[in-house]
């Protein structure tokens, strides 16, 4: 055979063989893009599942915490955020709403009480005794209503507060004039009444914003079932109840009244800085 049949053709050289465990740079890299895009897509979807798993859980408490809220607001049970606006300083009075018929109802019924008391010989006829715990029991009537009709007003605010005090000065003049309870309680709780009168009025001049703390809350019932009590003839449970609830009510004067100078303290210092 001649040389020209050994040799090769020009174009018939075969490829090099690589090794299959070997990869170039390109290959190496197109593989890591697409690992980390699985990764990154992965990545995402535990993202979404966990995003959607909290929404539902947060959803699902939100529903739970608005249905406990809204029967704890209803009957008065949690009070706390702010006031409803319809209330705020500037707003329209709205006086004929139905909490406040129910409390210009009230109020109506104070100075009946008053009369019907102080005409009894002795300052504990029944009928006057039912009138005031008929007054005292439908406070929380006519706050329910609101909450329940949604018809705040900035009348109702003023109203319900000048209603309880006048009612609590009325059983402490009867209380006083009969010797029913101890003068020096009864003329404390008058005077602690008239203070809250009148520095509540300078708080709603100002612009004050105060929270009904629970101290004023509780201090109602004793203090309430003190001169209940006393107009039934129930003597010595009610000097008590009355000097509990004093002690109270002093006690919820008090912190008002700190509540109400932090907050002057603070609007004097943000207009400072500013």
């Amino acid at each position: 055979m001649g040389a020209s049949a050994l040799s090769r053709p020009t174009g018939d050289r075969p490829e090099e063989r690589r090794d299959p465990g070997t990869q170039t740079p390109s290959e190496a890299r197109r593989l890591r893009e697409r690992a980390e895009q699985v990764r990154d897509r992965t990545r995402e979807r535990k993202e979404q599942v966990r995003e959607r798993t909290e929404h539902v859980r947060d959803r699902t408490r939100e529903r739970t915490e608005q249905a406990r809220m809204t029967v704890y607001r209803l009957f008065g049970i949690d009070r706390s955020g702010p006031p409803p606006p319809q209330t705020l300083p500037g707003e329209p009075l709205r006086i004929w709403t139905i909490p406040n018929v129910v409390g210009l109802v009230r109020l109506a019924f104070v100075p009946v009480f008053l009369v019907l008391a102080l005409a009894s010989d002795d300052g504990t006829h029944v009928l006057p005794a039912v009138l005031f715990a008929v007054i005292a029991g439908t406070d929380y009537l006519d706050g329910f209503l609101a909450r329940l009709t949604g018809q705040y007003s900035r009348f109702g605010a003023l109203l319900d507060p000048v209603t309880d005090r006048s009612l609590v000065l009325a059983g402490g003049i009867v209380c006083w004039s009969f010797d029913l309870l101890p003068r020096w309680a009864l003329a404390v709780l008058v005077a602690r009444e008239l203070y809250m009168l009148v520095a509540g009025r300078m708080a709603l001049g100002k612009g004050l914003k105060l929270q009904v703390n629970w101290w004023g809350r509780l201090a109602v019932w004793p203090t309430m079932g003190a001169l209940f009590a006393a107009l039934l003839g129930v003597g010595a449970p009610a000097r008590v109840a009355l000097v509990v609830g004093v002690a109270m009510a002093l006690v919820a004067a008090a912190k008002y009244t700190r509540d109400a100078r932090r907050e002057l303290r603070g609007r004097r210092a943000a207009a400072l800085d500013a």
